[in-house]
């Protein structure tokens, strides 16, 4: 079981970059996925969260009116895409499984999450 996330890269300020992850070895349609990151010195934070039917979202305060989070769970692939970088978004950037499946509502505590991917790394230049 895994998830793998791409798209990372390094952007201008200003810029946009979208990030997927895919799931391999199982599905997670009745799981909530989320993004999380973390910059070095940094604790792990999160990015964005969508619920298991893509109804909900959920987004860290940071990051609100500039990313969007969706789902395919037909291509078992998570999304994140990212407008208007800043600096201060430069950080490797995982994916991860809500560990409660069919859960009603969204978590945004990273330790209720499972199935950490090796991470993508955003960096974004001034």
């Amino acid at each position: 079981v895994q998830l793998q996330a791409s798209g990372g890269g390094l952007v201008q300020a200003g810029g946009s970059l979208r990030l997927s992850c895919a799931a391999s070895g199982r599905t997670f349609s009745n799981n909530a996925m989320g993004w999380f990151r973390q910059a070095p010195g940094k604790e792990r934070e999160i990015v964005a969260v969508i619920g298991w039917s893509g109804g909900r979202t959920h987004y860290g305060d940071s990051v609100k009116g500039r990313f969007i989070i969706s789902r395919d769970n037909a291509k078992s692939t998570v999304y994140l895409q990212m407008n208007s970088l800043k600096p201060e978004d430069t950080a490797v950037y995982y994916c991860a499984a809500d560990r409660a499946p069919l859960r009603i509502g969204i978590v945004s505590n990273f330790k209720e999450y499972d199935y950490w991917g090796q991470g993508t790394q955003v960096t974004v230049s001034s």
